[in-house]
């Protein structure tokens, strides 16, 4: 019997095909992901030489998307994930009734039936989570609140795909699918028992699995085996996943992520994630590389005005939705643009519904090939999403007085009370960002006694802290009225904790301004941008990685010091 390497071609064809394509794509001034994509098409069946085991790339891909998923849900935890619920279960269950009702218009339009509408609708509603974390983590914005909220997004979206799939096939036969037609009773039924099973899976996870997994971890740890634990952290990810799965019926992403929050308990979560973090990025690559597999280019040519009408309701029709509904939240212009920006593609789960609504009669395999199409194209124009977000964030805040006002419309929020605001001595601190760095920063404000106020753009963290009876305002601190509204004429301290340095520049330069003597301590998470900051700005820049080496050195010093004090080291 001859021996198979299929998948040993498969892998080896498709990362060193990624690497040539994604390397011109960079030096082409490209994302990078647009040459995976080609890669893929290069060796998809469409496309004549030789063609990769189309199979084989997409469960290599399903194994990246766990993997990426696991690593966001080891710097995700839940109280991440329960502090933007307000925007994100809102937010995407109507973005997702928008933009599918959007699809169904345009299927009708073409003639499609109503079922067929609703797949082709809901395939273009759920964007990729790959695509969406490859971006954020690439700007650096992942662990900040916009990031949050994009992330809280695309998961509440994850759970509404699961019940979709779970509960097309019965709705497909109520509505003229293939197979017997199906009951209301037995929809229900299904609904039930489904979110029966997510509601028992996301519990055991967070009961049981708290608890049981950051204790393996920490006993495979103890061997101190560096191989073992990186099986530990991949068998970890992938089982859960997989248990997810074949148990409870939850997606492998959604599997995934939650296997990642439950192991962010453990006091190695750290090592974990850095430890996994080659194997995610090569599976990341493997797929975008099937993404471009499944795409037939001839889709263009023959049908170019629904492939343009699929592209515009991804790009612009449903990130025009989140803009608006991000906007009605009351929540700063850049978190609407970031968040429709987050959205403006689609992946995964778009992939997997298009081929269960054709699989069971209701979706034209022209359906499909347009979902595909506008993945693919959506995917490759979406880093120019995010580059256009500032320059049109700056452009419609130039010349709309209303999207001014809108920022700060009767908000109680986005001012302090007048009784507060009267009292506020100056000297005081101001604070940007409220994340695990400020609340570290606002306590040891705390315990000195010294008064602060918050600039925060997260509402929620906002109002908790106005209950604590902290002095808070919600907004983006790069705005002049933030710092307005945080008496930053008065203060004595700026301390800038969120990550973003770009962001960074901005506050200071208006700090500067309403006060050239304000003293500003900036968070960098780099040396090379914490250089940059210096010499620009002239401000005192701390980066995490050489802070926590100096504080390891002088507890070293201070035992050392303390040892030789003792006359412990006197020669006999």
């Amino acid at each position: 019997m001859p021996h198979s390497v299929d998948l040993i071609t498969t892998i080896a064809t498709a990362l060193g095909l990624a690497l040539i394509f994604g390397f011109v794509a960079v030096r082409l001034k490209l994302p990078a992901l647009v040459g995976y994509l080609l890669a893929g098409i290069v060796i998809g069946p469409f496309t004549p030489g030789f063609v990769a085991d189309t199979s084989l790339a997409g469960q290599l891909a399903e194994i990246g998307v766990m993997l990426l998923m696991f690593g966001v849900g080891l710097h995700f935890s839940l109280d991440d994930l329960l502090s933007v619920k307000k925007i994100a279960l809102p937010g995407a269950v109507v973005q997702i009734a928008v933009a599918t009702a959007m699809g169904m218009g345009v299927a009708h339009w073409w003639g499609w039936s109503l079922m067929a509408g609703i797949v082709f609708g809901l395939s273009l509603s759920v964007a990729s989570t790959v695509v969406l974390l490859k971006a954020l983590e690439s700007r650096g914005v992942l662990a900040t609140p916009n990031g949050r909220i994009a992330v809280g997004w695309l998961v509440v979206e994850d759970l509404v795909m699961v019940l979709v799939l779970v509960l097309l096939p019965p709705l497909a036969e109520m509505l003229g699918g293939n197979g017997a037609p199906a009951s209301t009773q037995s929809l229900l039924g299904t609904l039930v028992f489904t979110l029966g099973e997510v509601t028992l899976f996301i519990a055991l996870m967070l009961v049981v699995g708290r608890r049981f997994f950051p204790w393996l971890l920490w006993q495979v740890a103890r061997t101190g085996s560096r191989e073992l634990f990186t099986l530990c952290v991949v068998a970890a990810a992938l089982g859960i996943a997989y248990g997810s799965s074949a148990l409870f019926g939850v997606s492998f992403a959604l599997g995934a992520f939650f296997a990642g929050m439950v192991l962010r308990e453990s006091a190695l979560s750290y090592r974990a994630a850095e430890e996994s973090l080659p194997l995610r990025d090569a599976f990341a690559v493997l797929f975008f590389v099937s993404v471009g597999m499944l795409f037939d280019p001839r889709v263009l040519m023959e049908q170019p005005l629904h492939v343009l009408a699929v592209v515009a309701i991804i790009v612009f029709g449903k990130s025009l939705a989140a803009f608006l509904l991000v906007l009605a939240f009351r929540y700063p212009l850049n978190t609407a643009l970031t968040v429709s920006a987050s959205l403006a593609q689609i992946g995964e789960f778009s992939f997997i519904l298009a081929g269960l609504g054709v699989a069971l009669g209701v979706l034209p395999v022209e359906g499909q090939s347009l979902i595909l199409a506008g993945a693919l194209i959506s995917i490759a124009l979406n880093p120019l999403a995010f580059q256009m977000a500032e320059p049109l964030q700056l452009w419609i805040r130039a010349r709309s007085k209303r999207a001014r006002q809108l920022e700060q419309r009767d908000d109680p929020l986005a001012e302090l009370p007048a009784d507060v605001a009267s009292h506020i001595l100056s000297g005081h601190v101001v604070l940007v960002g409220f994340g695990r760095v400020g609340q570290h920063i606002a306590e040891a404000l705390d315990a000195q006694g010294l008064p602060y106020v918050v600039a925060e753009q997260h509402r929620e963290a906002v109002e908790k802290l106005r209950g604590r009876g902290i002095h808070a305002v919600v907004g983006d601190a790069a705005e002049p009225a933030v710092l307005i509204q945080v008496h930053v004429a008065r203060a004595q301290i700026l301390v800038i904790a969120t990550p973003d340095a770009f962001q960074a520049r901005k506050m200071i330069e208006i700090a500067r301004t309403l006060n050239p003597h304000i003293h500003v301590v900036v968070r960098s998470h780099s040396e090379d941008e914490a250089e940059l900051l210096r010499r620009e700005q002239a401000v005192d820049v701390l980066v995490g990685e050489r802070e926590l080496a100096d504080s390891m050195v002088r507890h070293v010093s201070e035992h050392v010091d303390a040892h030789r004090g003792s006359g412990m080291d006197a020669q006999p």
